[in-house]
């Protein structure tokens, strides 16, 4: 227990020394903030028509001024930002549950298991992941659930190979072969020996899939078939401003901003995790 302390308290001394990786985790909070309060950041409802203020720029009465219905900018961003982070956070949850069984079991049976299983992954990676998902929103229709369900079953196939590297690896070592001298089965030996150790670039692939998930999220509103209005997302508030870009700049560069930022953020906190994970990377 004291070991497994120590360890933690290592990784997150070397996590907390990177001030990029701060600054990336101070970032993720803040917009965590947001998403749960976003009351706090502006007092006006996110939906509500205001034709008298149609695209004003910003006031006092509204920082990041208002779209093409008079509707508050960042109170939108601010409501847009909950479903962007629940989608990054759903979808990715889905893509790392497929990815981690997929990859456990391909790793840790190999032969006639691994062939299909890694087949199929090639299969999978053969289409163009953004036009596979295009196609799917569009033949079954798009919502923020459909949306979520597609982007986690079109993103595990790397999370599959990483989780099988790892676990081929793995299974030669001491402790699992302690495991089977004790008369342990292999599903208690995948689960309790193996899984453990893979969390590290599974936390990894999760933090970076995160950011991937909110592009995407991001340009499939943008191009009208992912979160449909009245209900806000970075995506959508940015088809406003493509609109008027011509005399409402503040439309396209807040919401812009928040994905640059978010995104931003949630890559500099992987890449310190790794580098945390394992120092023998800090210096390549």
């Amino acid at each position: 227990m004291n070991e497994s302390a120590g360890i933690g308290r290592d990784f997150a001394r070397r996590l907390l020394r990177n001030r990029l990786t701060a600054a990336g985790g101070a970032v993720i909070l803040f917009f965590f903030l947001v998403a749960a309060i976003p009351g706090l950041f502006s007092s006006h409802a996110p939906n509500r028509i205001d034709i008298v203020n149609i695209l004003r720029p910003p006031s006092t009465d509204h920082p990041l001024g208002t779209d093409d219905l008079g509707r508050d900018v960042l109170a939108r961003v601010a409501y847009g930002a909950r479903i962007s982070l629940s989608v990054g956070f759903v979808a990715v949850g889905i893509a790392m549950l497929i990815g981690l069984v997929v990859g456990l079991l391909s790793g840790f049976y190999g032969g006639s298991v691994d062939a299909v299983l890694m087949r199929f992954v090639d299969m999978m990676l053969c289409f163009p992941s953004f036009f596979l998902i295009l196609s799917v929103i569009a033949f079954i229709g798009p919502s923020i659930w459909n949306i979520m369900i597609i982007i986690g079953l079109t993103g595990w196939m790397g999370v599959a190979r990483l989780v099988r590297a790892e676990t081929l690896s793995l299974k030669e070592r001491d402790f699992v072969a302690a495991g089977r001298a004790q008369g342990a089965g292999n599903a208690r030996i995948i689960f309790r020996h193996v899984l453990p150790n893979t969390l590290a670039p599974i936390l990894v692939a999760a933090t970076l899939g995160v950011a991937g998930a909110i592009l995407t999220e991001s340009a499939l509103s943008f191009l009208g078939i992912g979160v449909q209005p009245p209900t806000p997302s970075w995506g959508n508030i940015l088809t406003a401003g493509k609109d008027n870009i011509e005399y409402a700049w503040w439309l396209s560069l807040f919401p812009g901003l928040a994905i640059l930022v978010t995104v931003l953020g949630y890559n500099l906190l992987g890449e310190g995790i790794r580098d945390a994970a394992d120092p023998r990377l800090k210096g390549r």
